[in-house]
This record gives C-alpha cells, structure tokens and sequence, in this order.
C-alpha cells in the first residue's frame, strides 16, 4: 500500500433488532496508510491549510496543547526499584478511579480473592504510613455523577481532614469536576496528582462515536445499560470535542489547589492480543506518543512531571507488571517501572512541598 494514501474502508455497523444486536448500515471510515501502519483520520478535524476553525480544533481554549512531541521529562527506570525511604505527606491521600473502575471488586463473595483496582498500591502507601482512602464512584456515568460520588466518598471518610488527590484516567477528570464546580463544604483538597488523564480527550473516543455514528448510539446505549445496569454518559464526555470545547473551558482551576500530571507512552505497536493494540495505532497517527489509550499530549495538566517510558495504561495501576517482570527475569532484562515506586514517589513528592 502506498504510503501517505488516503483509504476509505468500509466499516458494519452494528443496529439493534429486540434485545440482540445485528450488522446493519455500512459505513466508511477514512484511514491513512503511514509508515507505522494504518492510522485513522477523523472527518471533522481533516483540515487542510492552517484554517481559524482547524487551530481552533487542536488549541484548548484555557490550557493551551503542547505539541505531540513534547514528552517532557522522560522517565525511564526511576521507578525501577523501590527505594529505603520515602517521606510521608501530612495530609491523607485519595485514590480515585478511571473510568469502568472501583475500589474493590469481589466475583464470588469470600470464596475468592477480591480484586483491587489500585492493586497493592493502597497497601504500600499505606505500609509507609500514609493515611489512604480509596473512593468508588459509578463505572461508566457522566463526569457530574461520579463527581458528586467522589465528594460524598471524601465527605464521609475524610472527615473534615485536608486532602490530596491521586487521581488514574477518568479519575482525573472527576476530580477537577468536584473541586471546580461542586466545591462541597466538607473536602478541602490540597492538590492533584492526574496519572493519564485525558484532559484533553482522546483520539480514540472519536473514532468510537464517528464509527458507529450518532444514530446507532442510543439503541448501543440501551443494550450496555441493560446488561451491565451501568450508565453511559462518560463515553461521548471524552471525545476531544466535549473536552476542549465544553469541559476545559467551564471548568477552572482553583488557585488554592496544586495540580500535578503525568503521561505514559509504549514504545512498540502492542501484540496481536493486546487491548491497546488498535487504540494505540490511532491515538499515535493523530496525538503522537500514547499509553494505549491516552496520549501523552492529552495527559498534561498543571505541572507536568513527566512521561513514563515504556509503561501502558494498565501498568499504571500495576495490573500488569507481574508478568512483565517474570518475563524481563527470563530474558535476562532488568525491569524498568514498578508502579509501587512510583506512588511511594509521588507520595514522596508531596510530603516535600508540604502537603
């Protein structure tokens, strides 16, 4: 295929007939071959020239997009091990979930083990004496209903205390939701720390919306509502459009808050049965460097501390490094991230501005 070519690929879409679902309209997606594979362009946002509606596409209107190629610091092994000490901040620190998230999942009650998301992260942090509460807002509702979750989950086991926030993903976006706009009498936040937040949406959520298209979406949200009893405002809330047009400009900062960010990127196209594998060829065509499913570029936010190196969006929340690092002791290959490090650091980092 050459290089550069514009494609147009025809893609099923699914319509919904009774309860079940059935390939209906086709639609066409256009796609550009690239050297890195195929990559996807969306129709609202293939500009050519430097038009005023197309810079007003890729520029946030309050906090402005650095380029894609800007990674800031790259972390590369500082996470690597864990160090002999770490400081504890003052205040207690808040774990809050992305989205499809929760704090503690049990399959099948005291039979088996339960799940965390924040695997073992809680507990190390809490081993180094700092006082954590983890939160559970609705997996998929809109960014105001889990907003207003988490405030209440701060309000009750907070209890007045002062707090900082380390939020994973969509997390992030409840966070400042809360602090900006519900502002609840009973939580104090000091900072937050966003760990791939899509501040400024995602590519991927685009291509998600224009690929199965306005019309399909309200029968597709009725089948996911009925199956999983979950609501489904969060997903079209992440789409570059609502994020920087809508969210980020009706959402400011507060001055007496501190915000912290970080991004993560891979640097290979994921294997054949990675989750990421498609999101991540066309975040990276349209964002550049990307964790799988949030670009760097979209990830910053207030400080920007750096760009994790080689670390997807499921090693963030150490679900995965298990694994990785049985493999990399195969292959005689030092690890390189370990996301308990990394807490216990930013933990670390925010007991030394005194928070």
């Amino acid at each position: 295929m050459e290089t550069g070519r514009a494609i147009m690929v025809a893609v099923a879409v699914p319509a919904r007939t009774g309860s079940l679902l059935r390939c209906a309209a086709r639609r066409t997606i256009p796609l550009v071959a690239s050297k890195t594979g195929i990559t996807y362009t969306p129709p609202a946002r293939r500009c050519f020239g430097a038009s005023s509606s197309c810079r007003r596409q890729t520029l946030d209107p309050r906090n402005k997009l650095a380029p894609k190629e800007y990674l800031g610091k790259e972390i590369v092994d500082d996470y690597a091990i864990l160090r002999d000490q770490y400081e504890t901040p003052k205040n207690p620190i808040v774990l809050a979930h992305g989205l499809l998230g929760f704090a503690e999942l049990k399959l099948a009650g005291s039979y088996l083990p339960s799940i965390h998301y924040w695997h073992g992260i809680k507990d190390a942090l809490s081993r180094r004496k700092c006082e954590v509460i983890t939160t559970t807002v609705p997996p998929s509702s809109s960014i105001e209903q889990r907003a207003a979750e988490l405030a209440r989950g701060i309000e009750t086991l907070a209890q007045g205390k002062s707090v900082n926030i380390i939020a994973h993903s969509m997390g992030g976006l409840d966070a400042r939701y809360m602090i900006s706009q519900l502002k609840p009498a009973g939580v104090r936040v000091k900072s937050l720390v966003t760990v791939a937040t899509p501040h400024h949406g995602s590519t991927f959520a685009d291509y998600l919306m224009d690929e199965i298209g306005p019309e399909r979406l309200p029968s597709l949200y009725n089948v996911w509502e009925r199956i999983t009893g979950f609501e489904t405002g969060a997903f079209d809330q992440l789409t570059k459009r609502y994020m920087t047009q809508d969210f980020n400009p009706k959402t400011p900062d507060d001055p007496e808050v501190r915000y912290f960010s970080y991004g993560a990127m891979v640097h290979n196209k994921p294997p054949l049965l990675s989750p990421f594998r498609l999101s991540h060829g066309i975040i990276h065509g349209i964002e550049g460097p990307n964790d799988g499913l949030v670009s760097v570029q979209s990830s910053q936010w207030g400080t920007y501390k750096g760009t994790l190196s080689g670390v997807n969006h499921l090693d963030l929340i150490n679900w995965s490094n298990r694994f990785r690092f049985t493999w990399q002791k195969w292959m005689g290959k030092p690890p390189t991230f370990n996301a308990i490090a990394f807490y216990l650091d930013i933990a670390d980092m925010l007991a030394k501005e005194g928070l």
